[in-house]
């Protein structure tokens, strides 16, 4: 059953690779007007009139000459001295998807039922089946699995991950199909086509879910990671993909409830604040629900529970991490070096966080560009959003799982899971206790943890482990044979530090 699951999964994902190349491109009288602002129409179209002559297969080239057509026409305009009238929208989503023709845009529900089906499928013939094995974690020798021993194997899927995330962040129009694609289910959630950041959470969530139902079947052994899994996978799909999605249909500001700064680091940029101000009860309910989130509720809960409530329950990248990423989890690094790094490399990430999101507040309120008088704030946005938002935690962070483990983002860069975790380090009633009488020094929970935190040395000594990293997740005391570890809270000064 599982090499059948093997196969279904293979085939689904060639399909979906072959839908880059399924339909034609061309540009017509009414998909330019209809995607093309007026003022710019007659700048653009003598730069495209060959692609409304004949057609190409081929959307990384119709889309390249977009894009060289865009820049042409600012070149010139430049050289006029026209430099209000340049363009600067980006068009080359939006008109390659227009143009699109063929089998693709004709058979948009057809494509996307065949692929998921194929997927969803295959992916359940593969796991359910592990059902019929002893409940419970060995020590299993897997620090010998192909993900560690055959490095090719892993950096290979982060190629491919990678280059995923590179095309999603700043190529999308070489994967219009893939939206295309999409664009039926788009129009039933939030009444409009797909986007690439509807592509984003669709797949986002889709492998929340499968990859869920392979935590639920791995770790049923143990009521805590039946719950937890439970936890993100209700998070993920109502809370990170529907409701924004119906909030957009409903014409009102399109919000994760759960996300909150700085790890929603644009949440008090002026077109954000303007957009919910603008939008009345529910927007004003919204900004003050996410100031509530990140100043009250994130010092309550963690005080109570840990980092853990929101790193490993709730949060979308912790929820991906913990399901698409489980299989990487041992790749985690637990050097000292590692360490080192991590501390010094995540905090000044929320330091860069405070300071880009104090210039952009400055901004707003006083209608300065520059803080300090050298601090350009627009540029320090931007580069913020570049650097962090989309390198890091989308193309490392992600792209990086096989390479790495399923933490790395979370681990070195996340800027809430800093906030988060000082606030757990001074002043929180969670630890993981441990029994060093009872520890074997089986290795289990060290190789386990997705932080890099070496968990048995703090078994073998018999001490509290209260790092600020640890997200408590809880999967060292689920693969340990003799009970060693349990995640507790009690009194702050009980705490052995």
């Amino acid at each position: 059953m599982k090499k059948v699951g093997i196969i279904l999964i293979i085939s689904s994902l060639v399909v979906w690779i072959g839908l880059l190349f399924g339909n034609t491109f061309q540009l017509t009288d009414k998909s330019f007007k209809d995607t093309v602002l007026e003022e710019h129409q007659n700048l653009l179209r003598p730069k495209l009139e060959s692609f409304f002559l004949t057609k190409t297969n081929n959307p990384f080239v119709f889309s390249s000459k977009i894009k060289k057509a865009k820049e042409e026409v600012n070149k010139d305009l430049d050289n006029q001295g026209e430099t209000d009238l340049k363009i600067n929208e980006s068009y080359e989503l939006s008109l390659t998807k227009a143009a699109g023709i063929g089998s693709v845009s004709s058979n948009k529900s057809q494509w996307f039922l065949l692929v998921f089906s194929l997927l969803v499928l295959g992916s359940m013939l593969f796991i359910l089946p592990d059902l019929e094995l002893i409940p419970g974690i060995k020590n299993d020798g897997i620090f010998h699995h192909p993900g560690t021993s055959a490095k090719w194997l892993g950096i290979v899927l982060g190629v491919l991950m990678i280059s995923f995330y590179i095309l999603l962040y700043f190529f999308p129009h070489f994967i219009v199909n893939w939206i295309i694609v999409l664009d039926p289910l788009s129009r039933i959630m939030n009444g409009g086509e797909a986007s690439q950041w509807f592509l984003y959470g669709f797949l986002y969530t889709i492998a929340v879910l499968v990859m869920g139902v392979r935590m639920l079947v791995k770790y049923r052994h143990s009521k805590y990671q039946l719950l937890r899994t439970c936890s993100v996978m209700f998070f993920q799909l109502i809370f990170a993909f529907m409701i924004p999605e119906i909030l957009s249909k409903l014409n009102m500001p399109s919000a994760d409830l759960k996300n909150m700064w700085p790890l929603d680091y644009s949440f008090f940029f002026d077109y954000r604040i303007d957009q919910k101000i603008e939008a009345g009860t529910l927007g004003i309910f919204m900004f003050v629900w996410g100031i509530a989130l990140f100043a009250i509720g994130v010092p309550i809960f963690t005080y109570l529970y840990g980092k853990r409530w929101y790193c490993s329950w709730v949060c979308g990248c912790g929820g991906l991490a913990e399901t698409l990423g489980d299989p990487f989890r041992q790749l985690s690094d637990k050097s000292l070096k590692a360490w080192k790094i991590e501390r010094y490399l995540i905090h000044a990430v929320l330091i860069f966080a405070v300071v880009m999101t104090s210039a952009v507040l400055y901004t707003y309120f006083t209608g300065k560009s520059t803080l300090l008088g050298f601090l350009d704030t627009g540029t320090l946005r931007y580069t913020y959003g570049f650097a962090i938002g989309s390198v890091f935690s989308g193309v490392v962070g992600t792209g990086f799982y096989p390479i790495m483990g399923n933490r790395v983002w979370c681990r070195f860069g996340c800027p809430l899971a800093a906030y988060l975790g000082l606030v757990q380090r001074f002043k929180s009633r969670f630890r993981i206790t441990t029994n060093g009488g009872q520890c074997i020094s089986c290795g289990n929970c060290s190789t386990y943890c997705e932080q890099g935190i070496d968990v048995r040395w703090y078994a073998q000594r018999g001490q509290d482990i209260v790092r600020s990293s640890c997200v408590g997740c809880g999967i060292c005391s689920a693969v340990c044979p003799r009970g060693v570890l349990n995640l507790e809270n009690g009194p702050v000064e009980t705490r052995k530090i």
